[in-house]
């Protein structure tokens, strides 16, 4: 396990971001990796933007932040480290990665390399693609350690390669992808790098990578309102992609036989969204600003080694997570007790965990033989003392399966 570089974790102070978060103290949250607890500065703004609506009309409401919704690019493209007019809001990581895979042009014999960490979200999408235009989608072998393979990478990229669909960090594990090594390797081949940072944005440090496309969500670690996502266009790439699905936001009706389209990334959205839950994201990405992501990333990932070497140390606990960098998920089970069975036992006593299937990572899952994991993720606000307390349950578990 390689630990962060020059990184303090006690740097974030506990007590402040507890207290912020008022849902942390119904229990142990160890599903930040699904949808995490917002804070209270993330919850007041959409609740407060709501109640305004409902006062003078939502269109009225939304011109009285307009300058806010405006700085919001410059927010995320600080957060990301790209341009304000790279960035779009979109309803989801999804809407992101679909409207941006869906502009690339691809045609018979093109190949689209992927990890064998690929989501499910996005396989389906891959391959339901390539086969309508006669494309291949192959995935890219893992190295020893369980990371993408970025000398096997090499040898498969050729002047067919259109597209690397690279997953940052997987969402049935917390291996960390060397996203840095693989986009320079696609680049000098002329391929474009499409980042799923679904399951990184918020919790690993972004702003260095410099990937043609990036996804991300706001539900997740940087703990933004549920139906909120970002995707980042490079503007160096923009006259290379076709935007499909465009409106009156995404364009321009110029005359009766005329329009344009946006110059910017914000081609990629559409008119009508939720102005609360966009405030409220933007509102996140503050909040982690604040705090600093480096910070955040040596807070997550002592919590999370605190929460994988406890349960390392159990008898019949395996852990399953690969790579030589790791992050904030946590994956086991439990001998002798189904991930379900985990799961809903660990409800009972107010501890939040997930499980994850074969379904959203086939290629990986099928690879190492396995069916479903348990999954925990547990954030900066969480405590060594909660993490101690979800530990000894499921060494009880153990002790009575």
């Amino acid at each position: 396990m390689v630990e962060p570089r020059g990184l303090d974790p006690a740097v974030i102070d506990l007590h402040a971001v507890r207290a912020d978060t008022p849902g942390n103290h119904r229990g142990v949250f160890l599903d930040s990796a699904g949808s995490s607890l917002p804070p209270v500065q993330v919850l007041d703004e959409v609740v407060a933007h709501l109640r305004r609506e409902a006062e003078v009309g939502g269109y009225r409401a939304a011109t009285e932040r307009a300058d806010d919704l405006a700085a919001g690019y410059e927010d995320f493209a600080r957060l990301l480290g790209c341009e304000a007019d790279e960035v779009a809001f979109t309803d989801s990581a999804t809407r992101s990665w679909l409207v941006a895979f869906d502009a690339i042009p691809l045609a018979p014999g093109d190949r689209i390399l992927c990890t064998e960490a690929e989501y499910g979200g996005n396989a389906v999408p891959l391959l339901r693609r390539a086969a309508e235009v006669g494309a291949e989608v192959a995935p890219i072998p893992s190295d020893a350690t369980g990371a993408v393979d970025v000398q096997a990478l090499r040898t498969m990229l050729d002047e067919r390669v259109r597209l690397v669909s690279l997953v940052h960090v997987p969402t049935n594990g917390g291996l960390v992808n060397p996203a840095a090594a693989v986009i320079e390797a696609a680049h000098e081949a002329g391929a474009l790098v499409l980042l799923d940072a679904c399951q990184s944005a918020g919790q690993v440090d972004l702003s260095d990578l410099d990937a043609d496309i990036v996804t991300g969500t706001g539900r997740k670690w940087l703990r933004g309102p549920r139906g909120t996502g970002f995707l980042v266009v490079r503007g160096r790439i923009r006259d290379r992609l076709q935007p499909r699905q465009v409106d009156l936001h995404s364009g321009t009706w110029d005359a009766p036989d005329r329009f344009s389209l946006r110059p910017d990334a914000r081609v990629f959205e559409l008119w009508e969204s939720s102005v609360a839950d966009r405030l409220g994201l933007i509102a996140a990405a503050r909040y982690a600003l604040a705090l600093g992501v480096p910070n955040i990333e040596a807070a997550v990932r002592s919590r999370a080694e605190h929460l994988r070497s406890g349960l390392a140390n159990l008898p019949g606990v395996t852990i399953h997570d690969l790579g030589e960098v790791r992050c904030g998920l946590v994956t086991f089970t439990v001998d002798g007790v189904p991930p379900t069975e985990v799961r809903d036992r660990l409800a009972d006593q107010n501890i939040t965990v997930t499980v994850s299937g074969t379904t959203s990572t086939q290629y990986d899952m099928t690879r190492r033989g396995l069916d479903l994991i348990v999954r925990a993720s547990p954030h900066y606000f969480t405590s060594p003392a909660q993490l101690d307390k979800a530990i000894a349950s499921v060494r009880e578990l153990t002790r009575h399966p």
